[in-house]
């Protein structure tokens, strides 16, 4: 929502009362109608023989929650979904050992972690310069009205997408805890159960309160502190990044919302001019990138030692 905003195409209060309530839908369509194959991601990523204890996954969650509040208070658009799943990963080597992390499920998750925002920068840039040449004779006034309008349209179709994907991890948690304190269980050849529909609602909610409680310091940063967006650079930034997170959530991979949306927007602003984008700050967002996972991982390993 943080280009919507900073283009003028939507006040901050309608943005982020349109990306809640759309966030919730996108998370209940995306389960109840498509599947929950990133929630089985997530659920599967450690796998001790005995099953996860219910301790360790709170000291999974607890070093995902410290590493956003760090990154959040210093207002840095990090990634949850990094952070959860280093959280994950440093619990499972701590709590259980080397073999009972999925690296085979780990190995394309990270992939599609690090491609997605590359994905969403070249993308953005191809689409931007598209529409830079298909409305090169355009009245400016009418083409930034119209694009405005536009982009309405491709800041629901993120917030939709960020709900269909990013919901999914959380269910994908609780549900492994349900599973470990035995009010679920497997039943024939299922690798993981069923989510609760409670639970797809509950963490739905979640996400979508989330949104509208607003962080302000990271719309502050993914609006104006990378590049300041016109209209049409909004437009491709949002619509190319919606479609990359669709295309994850197909796939059944977590990807940062975050992290694909930086990347669209440091795209679709480099084809004004390079020097337009404030590189400083795309290297601090690419330092939180690379140091997230790991950071993650070393404080739920620290928490699940104790735990032990």
């Amino acid at each position: 929502m943080a280009t919507s905003i900073s283009t003028r195409a939507l006040t901050p209060r309608v943005a982020v009362a349109m990306s809640a309530v759309l966030n919730l839908a996108g998370a209940i369509v995306a389960t109840q109608v498509l599947h929950t194959k990133v929630a089985d991601t997530i659920g599967g990523l450690v796998k001790p023989p005995g099953g996860v204890g219910l301790t360790m996954i709170i000291a999974a969650l607890a070093g995902a929650i410290v590493w956003n509040l760090i990154t959040w208070r210093a207002g840095l658009p990090s990634s949850s979904s990094h952070a959860l799943i280093g959280g994950l990963i440093g619990m499972g080597l701590v709590g259980y050992g080397v073999h009972a992390v999925q690296w085979a499920k780990v190995g394309p998750v990270v992939i599609a972690l690090v491609t997605s925002p590359l994905l969403g920068m070249i993308g953005a840039y191809l689409v931007m310069v598209l529409l830079l040449n298909a409305f090169r004779g355009a009245h400016p006034g009418r083409a930034n009205r119209g694009f405005r309008r536009a982009q309405i349209l491709s800041g629901a179709f993120v917030s939709f997408s960020h709900g269909a994907n990013d919901a999914q991890k959380t269910m994908g948690v609780i549900t492994l805890a349900l599973l470990s304190t035995g009010h679920l269980t497997l039943h024939g050849k299922e690798k993981f159960p069923a989510v609760p529909l409670w639970v797809v609602v509950a963490a739905a909610a979640a996400i979508g309160l989330g949104t509208y409680a607003g962080g302000w310091r990271i719309i502050r940063t993914m609006g104006s502190r990378i590049i300041r967006l016109e209209p049409d650079a909004g437009f491709a930034a949002q619509t190319v990044a919606a479609a990359v997170i669709q295309g994850a959530t197909q796939a059944g991979l977590p990807v940062s919302t975050t992290h694909v949306v930086t990347g669209s927007v440091m795209g679709a602003g480099a084809t004004r001019r390079l020097a337009a984008v404030r590189w400083g700050v795309a290297r601090r967002i690419l330092v939180a990138w690379v140091l997230t996972i790991p950071a993650a991982a070393l404080v739920a390993g620290g928490i699940a030692l104790v735990a032990r």
